[in-house]
């Protein structure tokens, strides 16, 4: 490591990879108002569980009646479509299971969750910043 580089305990190391990446994600469920506190409170020990097969960390977890926000730190490795699949599938199949009467209405046709999810990347410098810090770069001569 360069003696510049200060240690942050945040900052993950691999064999050949040094890397802190963040994702905001947030998914929709396919019927309305279909949480309550005691199923937000399952759906994050099941995700928490999925994030920790990937080798992530589940940061933030929380949600209202028809949707949840994970903030999760990922490993360059792990590809992000890969963890959502798990994340919605076995959260899915597990909450069906668990909260039978409540979740498996007519109306769901067998899927909790909505198609659609939104990931966003945070954390870190802000993108100008980064821009700039490129763009500026000093070209050998």
């Amino acid at each position: 490591m360069s003696p510049r580089w200060e240690p942050n305990p945040d900052v993950r190391r691999g064999r050949h990879v040094v890397h802190h990446l963040h994702v905001h994600l947030v998914f929709v469920t396919r019927q309305r108002t279909v949480f309550d506190d005691e199923m937000l409170t399952r759906c994050e020990e099941i995700m928490r569980k999925v994030c920790e097969d990937f080798e992530a960390d589940l940061i933030e977890f929380n949600g209202g009646e028809d949707h949840v926000h994970l903030l999760v730190h990922y490993p360059p490795r792990v590809a992000l479509s890969n963890l959502v699949n798990s994340l919605k599938g076995v959260s899915s199949r597990r909450l069906r299971q668990e909260f039978t009467g409540h979740v498996n209405q007519p109306i769901m046709h067998g899927r909790f969750w909505s198609g659609s999810y939104f990931a966003g990347s945070c954390g870190g410098t802000p993108l100008h910043m980064v821009k700039d810090y490129i763009e500026n770069q000093k070209r050998p001569d």
